[in-house]
């Protein structure tokens, strides 16, 4: 059975917008096809489902922490990233069943938020029997993590353990973060993402801390190290910064996703154009905001015409997993049009974790979710007020 939708504006994000488009799905969620409104009209299609907002594809959330979702509302805000990774350690023992609990519920509110793909940090395998009945499609990425060089071989073979427990799900290696990376790991990590063309993912300048380690050994990361117990004698300013720093130690061959990125410079950004080809931003505003109150400066990201992807990072670090939270954060700090930040919210995602031929845009064909985004007009703009409601 055919049935018809249509909105004030369709936005297939991979063209332009169309004033009462018309989209013919089938009772799968499969498009069928997506027409103009005139096209609609000499067709005799009449039986149309009319709202008033904007039709846009699904999301795709390319950074979160599913595990810590038992964690909301116990970390403070504004502590910066080193007192931040501190309560995390401190607060993050809970049962199974608590844990469990916590990911199905943000699991279901990620859903219900229009979210319909997801690049999941994990430590442990413990998110598995969510992912695997979750009406979302998870790309797990395994935290590979231990600055202590002379336990790399360990640590590498672990992390391939845990991904293959994770099958049949998708997952791959990754590097946590530069300042919990040793050499030899990120050495390991890259052969093995290698041998299988894997996705990468680091977080990256989250904190102006991570740069003043890297460059100087010094600031808040030696007492964090400290508190871990952790003896880094062995390591050497670079003189560098933190990307500067790390990412020659990436493949350039794989396609890699920096994360938050809220320190990073422009002599960073023309850094990475040189020494990397296949690089994506992802932007997480509100776990930003709600851990160092800074925001990345995007005009530099918008100059350099990187690519850029949105996360909402963890329940430890934001009130709410919610990619249309995150796009309404970016509007209203930079006045980012909606056409751009749709690219953000769905295509340049679901390219990053190569399932754009299912998600990203509204196209026939594909079954990428169908969400009714609420909109306000600003002079001539489109603002997002925030609501949504999925309706396929």
């Amino acid at each position: 059975m055919i049935s018809y939708i249509s909105a004030s504006y369709v936005y297939p994000v991979s063209s332009g917008p169309l004033k009462e488009g018309v989209i013919a799905l089938d009772s799968n969620g499969l498009i069928l096809e997506i027409l103009s409104a005139a096209e609609a009209r000499s067709k005799g299609i009449t039986e149309v489902k009319f709202y008033e907002g904007i039709l846009v594809p699904g999301f795709v959330n390319t950074h979160c922490h599913l595990e810590l979702s038992h964690l909301k509302g116990k970390i403070a805000k504004h502590t910066g990233l080193p007192g931040f990774v501190e309560q995390v350690i401190r607060q993050r023992q809970a049962t199974d069943t608590e844990v469990i609990d916590a990911m199905e519920i943000a699991d279901r509110e990620m859903y219900a938020q229009g979210i319909v793909a997801v690049g999941d940090i994990s430590n442990k395998l413990i998110s598995k029997e969510v992912k695997e009945i979750s009406g979302i499609y998870y790309h797990t990425f395994i935290e590979a993590m231990g600055f202590n060089p002379e336990k790399a071989s360990d640590i590498i073979e672990a992390a391939k353990i845990m991904k293959k427990a994770f099958q049949p799900l998708k997952a791959s290696i990754v590097p946590h973060a530069p300042y919990s990376v040793s050499d030899n790991l990120f050495n390991e990590i890259n052969k093995e993402a290698e041998t299988h063309q894997d996705l990468l993912s680091i977080h990256n300048q989250e904190t102006p801390e991570e740069n003043e380690f890297f460059e100087h050994k010094s600031g808040s990361f030696l007492k964090l190290y400290e508190f871990l117990g952790l003896n880094i004698d062995f390591f050497k300013a670079t003189g560098k910064t933190s990307l500067r720093s790390y990412l020659p130690k990436l493949s350039p061959s794989l396609k890699t996703l920096l994360v938050h990125n809220t320190f990073t410079s422009q002599s960073d950004l023309s850094f990475s154009k040189e020494n990397h080809p296949d690089l994506y931003w992802c932007l997480c505003p509100n776990a930003n905001l709600y851990i160092e109150d800074k925001l990345p400066e995007l005009p530099l990201f918008l100059a350099a015409g990187v690519k850029i992807t949105l996360g909402t990072d963890s329940l430890a670090s934001n009130d709410e997993l919610s990619i249309v939270a995150e796009m309404k954060t970016l509007q209203q700090h930079f006045k980012i049009s909606l056409t751009e930040l749709l690219n953000w919210a769905t295509l340049n995602g679901a390219e990053f974790l190569g399932i754009e031929d299912r998600f990203g845009s509204l196209a026939a064909g594909k079954t990428p979710g169908i969400n009714l985004l609420e909109f306000v007009d600003k002079d001539g703009e489109m603002w997002i007020t925030g609501n949504i409601k999925r309706l396929a």
